[in-house]
């Protein structure tokens, strides 16, 4: 009789396909490669599109953690990649292909029509990329052989609609983050901001700054904001930060090893931004106590509801912005009474055996037909 060890090798394999840039978009392919390791009917492979920035590190470690990551070079040309992604995928044969985020989703997919991967599912990350003509006509192309198109939040899932892709193949499965190294609620917090973000064009750095030097102007109100994360544009928000006067008020943190315990420490998380899928960070926010404002957007929405686990603000208002902060740190009931509700909402809708299992009940239904 085959022990568990063989049986486990013996299940049909899904590949997660998605950027080596460790995105967001990486993040969730990567739970859910974990979350089927040891248990459940199909092997996860991760397949990244290796980049010059990759962190070989953090490949090692999931390797050391018993996943199979391979990975395939992120060239000009998109074909010379599918052409390579097809091999290894002819090599793997599994009977499902998740291709996560753009353009990973059309060179995932057009490699898995070469090798003949029977079942092709689009995950899209974001509520607004960088398509082409070109693009947009492929993507339509694609949905007509692909098995189900995934949205990351309702918002992502109307974005999918609004492109002229067909309702029957598409739904919303929410983002979840492992509510574990959330467990403890914090106790005493100072009454700072504090936001995790890449310093990209995505993310609205600009707009938080600003609001900063008119929270300190116009309400008299000088808190210390931390800003966790890297990027191209952190040179340029530290140079933002010394115009304006908060060289001594705002601390560029870069990457941060313990964001659990940051976001417990502090009263009050900010997301400025343009755009987005489904916030990671902002659910982490949720899911430590924080109370959250963000940017109302697309993808926030569905994620903060107004009033009730946070406050929403126009995008791109830093008077806006000001304002919300104002009212959270002249009121500190009202903070801790949004932070509450943030963390039982988080705690009841955004975990990690609720989105596996969601995709397992997908995988299910495809493979099967």
């Amino acid at each position: 009789m085959p022990n568990d060890t063989t049986t486990l090798r013996a299940r049909p394999k899904v590949v997660h396909f998605v950027t080596g840039g460790f995105s967001g978009a990486t993040q969730v392919a990567i739970d859910l490669c974990l979350a089927a390791l040891h248990s459940g009917p199909y092997e996860p492979v991760l397949i990244l599109r290796r980049k010059s920035h990759t962190p070989m590190a953090r490949v090692e470690a999931l390797r050391a953690q018993g996943l199979d990551v391979r990975w395939v070079a992120a060239r000009w040309v998109h074909w010379q990649t599918e052409v390579e992604l097809a091999r290894l995928l002819r090599e793997l044969a599994p009977v499902a292909l998740l291709a996560h985020g753009f353009p990973e989703h059309l060179i995932g997919r057009q490699a898995g029509l070469r090798a003949g991967v029977p079942a092709l599912i689009q995950v899209e990350h974001n509520s607004r990329e960088r398509y082409t003509p070109w693009s947009r006509w492929l993507s339509r192309r694609l949905a007509a052989r692909s098995a189900a198109l995934v949205g990351v939040s309702e918002g992502v899932r109307q974005s999918l609609l609004a492109q002229g892709l067909p309702a029957d193949k598409t739904r919303a499965i929410p983002n979840g983050i492992d509510l574990a190294r959330f467990a403890q609620a914090g106790g005493e917090r100072e009454a700072g901001l504090v936001m995790s973000a890449r310093f990209a064009r995505q993310k609205d750095h600009a707009t938080l700054l600003r609001a900063l030097a008119l929270l300190g102007s116009r309400h008299g109100l000088r808190p210390r904001l931390q800003l966790a994360g890297l990027g191209p544009l952190r040179e340029r928000m530290q140079r933002l930060a010394a115009r304006l006067g908060l060289a001594g008020q705002v601390v560029f943190l870069g990457h941060h090893g313990d964001m659990p315990a940051l976001l417990r420490s502090q009263a009050i998380y900010v997301l400025a931004t343009h755009f987005e899928g489904m916030p990671l960070a902002l659910v982490e926010a949720m899911a430590a106590g924080c109370a959250c404002i963000a940017s109302d957007v697309i993808g926030v929405r569905g994620v903060i509801e107004d009033g009730v686990t946070g406050l929403l603000v126009p995008e791109g208002d830093a008077q806006a912005l000001a304002d919300a902060l104002a009212r959270l740190l002249r009121d500190p009931a009202l903070t801790a009474r949004l932070g509450a509700a943030a963390r039982a909402r988080a705690m009841a809708e955004h975990g990690l055996p609720l989105m596996h299992a969601r995709y397992q009940e997908l995988l299910d239904s495809v493979v099967r037909d």
